[in-house]
This record gives C-alpha cells, structure tokens and sequence, in this order.
C-alpha cells in the first residue's frame, strides 16, 4: 500500500482530538479488554488470598483432626469439607495458593533473566557469543527436564524453590531462541541502520528499538511459562515429593485422587483452582501484551455514529441524473479507532466521479489517503476501520451508504473480481509462488465467467499476449519467480481485464519498474482500457503518470480532495499550491511531453 493505515499525522478536530492523542496508562487499555479484565480480577484475587491467608483462613493448614476426616462441604465449621487427615480444605486451599503463584512467578522470572539479555545480545551481535550460547542452550534443550527435577530433588530434599529454580533455568533455551530469532530478523533493517548512523550506541539501540519487537512474543512466553510451572510444580506434589508440612494444590489434589471414591468433591477444589489460574495467567498474558502493543481490538467492524448509521435495506435511492455514472464518490470518510476512544480519519469528505472509457488519476504524496480511499471502493478496509460517512455509488446502486458498516462484507464481495477488478503496486508479491501463472490466470475465469478450462486458458493466452508478452504458452507453464518484475505486472493487468470487469481500481501499477518498463506497461494499460471501454481509476504519486494515461486527476492531501479536473487543465494551470508542488517535484519546471497535451490540430503543447 502506498500509505500505511496508521499514519502518525495529527487527528482531525472532527474526529474528537485537538492535535494530540493522550494516551491512556496501561492498567486502563489492559482493563479496557474484556478477557484482560477477567483474567486481572482472577489473579488479583488468588495474590489477596494468598497475602491475607493468616487473615482469612479459618483453620490452621496444618492442623489435623481424626474425629474429621473427609467430612462435607459445610460440616463442623469447614467450608469445603476436610480432607483423609482432617485439615480443612478450605484454609489449605488459601494457603497453598501462596506456594502457587510464587512457584509460577520464580520460574518464569528465571527463564527471563536467563533467556532474554543472552538472546538480545546473541541476536544482535552474533559471532562467538552467539555460537557458545546457542552450544549451551542445545544442551540445556537434550537434558530430560523431569530427570533432571528428580535429581535435584534427591541432591537437595524437597525444596520448592529450588526445584522452581532448576526449572527455571530449563525453560531460559525457549526465551533465548525467541528473542534471538525475533532480534536477528530485524538487526538489519533500515531503521536501525538509521539509528547506527545517527551515532546511537548498541545498547541503546537494542533498548528502545530492538527489545519492543520481542516484548510481545516474551510476555506471551512468560505466561505460558508461568502457567506450565505452576502444572510441573503440582505434579511433583501430587506424586509426593514436596513438603508435607507446606500446603499446596498439587498435594491436595493427591489426596483426593487416592480418596476419589470416598469424597469426589476434595479432588474439585484443588484441580478447579489450577485450571483457573492458569488460564488466569495465559488470558492476562495475552491482554497484557495488547496493552503494551496498543492493540485494542474493536468487537464492531466499521463502526460508525449510532446516529447515522444506516442499513442496506433503507439505503436512499440514487441521486437522480448520476445513474449512467459507472462510480459515484460522494462526501466519504475513513477512521481508525484510537485508544482513548476517538477516531482518526484519514480519508475526509472526499468525492469524485468516473464515467465509463475514463482513466482519473488519485495523485498525492504517501499518506494523503488515496489508497485508502481506494481501499474502500474495493471494500478491502482492514476490520478495525470506520466509514464515517458518505456513500459510494456504483453503476447506478449504492455500494456504501450514509455509515453504513455492512456493505464491505455483502454488496462489495459481490462486486470485488467480477465487475470491479485490481491491479496492484507490486507484482511479485501478489501472485502465489505456489501455482504456474497460468493456473492462476484460469481459475478465476472458470469460477467467475463460468466457463470451461480449455476456454480460459485460451482466452488467458489471449490476454498474456494483448499485454505484449511474446511467448504466452511458456509464461502460462512458469511460476512467478521465473518472470521479470514488468512481466509479473503485465501478468496482473492481463488478471485483472480476464473477467471483463466495468471498473479498474490500480493501485500505482508501475512503482516497483524501472521507466521504459513503467512506460511499456502504461501503453498496455491505456491500449486495453481503450479496446474494452471500461473505468479505471489510478492511483499513484507521479503527475508523469498521471499526464501519460488519465483524463481527469483528483489531488489529495492529508485525506482530503484539494483540487480535481481535467488533466490538461490541471497540468497547464493549476489553481491550489499543493498541486504546483507536485507538479515542481515531478515535471522538474520542464513543459511535459504528453500527447494529452496536445489538442487537435496542435503541434505542441
């Protein structure tokens, strides 16, 4: 795409900011999240009951009673019955929460402080240091971790710390191939070239660009590892080689296992408190790192105004006199949800038409809107976006109506391949590398055209050869890494006319070419758009584009229409002064050589 979706330009007044976003503090996006609320309020309830067990226990853990053994939820004073020795189950289960989340907690913390600064460094720096370390974490990955807890348990008694610890220790390989892996993958990138040069030390790079690409993977990481130590720390104490004298769940849920037939409910409590807090610890993991990350996910798709919002079915009928007009653009507005609550539009009270046998070029720099605008003709938004407003018509009907949130995912798929095709800016990356070109030319035809195999594929050589390609039948028989970039793109164009569409929404088709291809492919395009007389709408940033093959040009800038018009017009004497700056920047104060700027009968422009 030519702009990203979260352009860092300052919100519009209209979207409910004044020019800077306030960015609410952690705890209030993480308690924004439903699942991070959840998962919050069920860790903070274990940690209080583990804090003021001495406070909140009604028996002494520890504290056995034979005159009550393995009495009833309620009996005698205990709450959730006794266990085969008579300690109360209610006061161990208070208790044995404090071994529990501590348990999670060591082993997690040590795997971190172990596996993540060797990661960060091995992933960076490489070399020897990288090569020793990931020696040792191979070895730590071959060791039987169970044999290993049983050892150390043998070596050094029954100490939960210190087996919490060895497990630790065991689980640092997995934060250090993480954060390895996640470092290595952009240590190279341009943006910390960019930092180097700028003269910021190593350590600084790492810290404010390189760790926020590993944070989430290690929160998540961390979660799950505090979950599966709290599973291994029960397992040990279920098989009976913890403390005795220190309550824990896993102990308690031993002991109802081996009395399961004389009182089922003393295995519940315990086992129903495991799988809560580990899955407290997994969902807190998960709503943390959307946190930290600025993710909060929108449950609405395309939400708008309650106030305006409209339906399908109540959509008002076109205005009349614009029904021969092939696409209607009229007023429309595109938004991203913030996270304090506003949105942020990036496309605003734009509008534009295009007739049938048109080429309108959208020009304007990276970030003006125009792909995004693009984007939601096409109804390809991504499902966090907002149509704020306006309404897009299409050969007489409405594709999307005054905020109305469902039309991308109903009337446009049904319009989006068959009567709206798209060609995009960068070829190699849009076909499959996975299927011949043909079979990617074909199928489409046979799906949407409903017509034979041997027919598409006839009518895809056809095409590969309208777009010039010289040998159709070899291009039909490669994979898209075994073509050029200009003959990928004239494989996409060539896809895009197959399933004889009424309007073309390309999206600056010739960025990624060198010029005399741009200006081959350009040819191709005009030459078929003209053979087939359909609409095309452009999108690019290079008024020499714009001038070779558009009939009408709308400027954008910052998300907004600043002038639209004939491209002869507009090319001669434009009226805005953002426009004469594009037109600087790319005609170089040099008289374009264009034929559409040459009338009938005129020898030059």
């Amino acid at each position: 795409m030519s702009e990203n979706v979260t352009t860092s330009e300052p919100a519009s007044p209209e979207a409910g900011q004044s020019g800077t976003v306030v960015r609410p503090n952690l705890v209030r996006r993480l308690l924004k999240n439903p699942l991070g609320m959840a998962a919050a309020v069920i860790i903070g309830l274990a940690v209080l009951a583990a804090i003021l067990a001495p406070l909140i226990a009604t028996h002494d853990p520890n504290t056995a009673s034979l005159t009550d053994v393995l009495i009833g939820p309620g009996e005698n004073g205990h709450w959730l019955g006794t266990d085969s020795a008579g300690r109360d189950i209610y006061s161990r289960l208070v208790w044995g929460a404090r071994v529990t989340l501590l348990s999670g907690a060591l082993a997690a913390s040590v795997g971190i402080v172990l596996g993540l600064p060797t990661g960060l460094i091995a992933g960076y720096f490489g070399g020897k240091f990288d090569g020793v370390a990931s020696w040792l974490v191979n070895v730590l990955l071959s060791l039987p971790g169970i044999m290993v807890l049983l050892a150390v348990r043998a070596a050094t008694g029954p100490s939960v710390w210190i087996s919490m610890i060895v497990l630790g220790v065991l689980f640092a390989p997995g934060f250090y191939r993480l954060t390895r892996t996640a470092v290595q993958s952009v240590r190279n990138e341009l943006y910390v070239d960019a930092a180097r040069v700028a003269g910021l030390s190593d350590a600084r790079i790492i810290a404010r660009h390189i760790l926020s690409v590993v944070r989430a993977p290690v929160i998540i990481q961390a979660s799950m590892v505090a979950g599966l130590s709290i599973s291994i720390q029960s397992a040990l104490e279920f098989l009976g080689l913890g403390d005795p004298l220190v309550p824990t769940w896993g102990a308690m849920v031993g002991d109802g296992f081996r009395n399961i037939y004389r009182q089922a409910l003393n295995l519940v409590w315990p086992m129903l408190a495991l799988a809560v807090i580990i899955g407290g610890f997994v969902l807190l993991g998960n709503a943390l790192r959307d946190a930290l990350e600025d993710l909060e996910k929108v449950k609405a798709k395309h939400r708008t105004d309650t106030s305006a919002r409209g339906s399908l079915g109540s959509a008002p009928p076109v205005e009349a006199g614009t029904e021969g007009i092939l696409l209607k653009v009229s007023d429309l507005g595109v938004g991203y949800p913030q996270s304090d609550g506003t949105i942020k539009k990036v496309v605003d009270d734009v509008s534009f038409e295009v007739n049938r046998n048109e080429v309108v070029g959208i020009v304007g720099e990276s970030g003006s809107g125009k792909s995004q605008t693009a984007f939601t003709i096409l109804g390809l938004l991504p499902d966090n976006a907002v149509v704020t407003g306006g309404s897009i018509q299409f050969d007489g009907n409405y594709t999307v109506a005054l905020g109305d949130d469902r039309v991308p995912q109903s009337r446009l798929v049904e319009l989006r391949g068959k009567r709206i095709s798209y060609i995009p800016q960068e070829p190699m990356s849009n076909l499959d590398p996975a299927f011949t070109i043909g079979s990617q030319l074909v199928r489409p035809m046979v799906k949407v055209l409903g017509i034979s195999k041997d027919e598409a594929k006839q009518r895809a050589i056809d095409l590969l050869a309208s777009v010039g390609i010289p040998d159709p039948p070899r291009t039909m028989a490669a994979y898209p890494h075994e073509v050029s970039g200009g003959m990928a793109q004239r494989v996409l164009i060539a896809g895009a006319f197959s399933c004889d569409p009424d309007l073309i929404i390309a999206d600056e088709p010739t960025t990624a070419l060198d010029v005399t291809v741009q200006a081959e492919v350009l040819d191709v395009l005009r030459e078929l758009q003209d053979r087939v007389g359909l609409g095309v709408v452009m999108v690019t940033h290079n008024f020499g584009v714009v001038a070779d093959i558009c009939d009408r040009v709308v400027v954008m800038q910052d998300g907004r229409v600043v002038e639209q018009g004939a491209v002869r017009q507009i090319l001669r004497d434009p009226r805005e002064q953002y426009t004469k700056m594009l037109l600087d920047s790319t005609l170089e104060d040099k008289e374009p050589l264009t034929r559409l700027l040459v009338d009938a009968g005129e020898g030059s422009a």
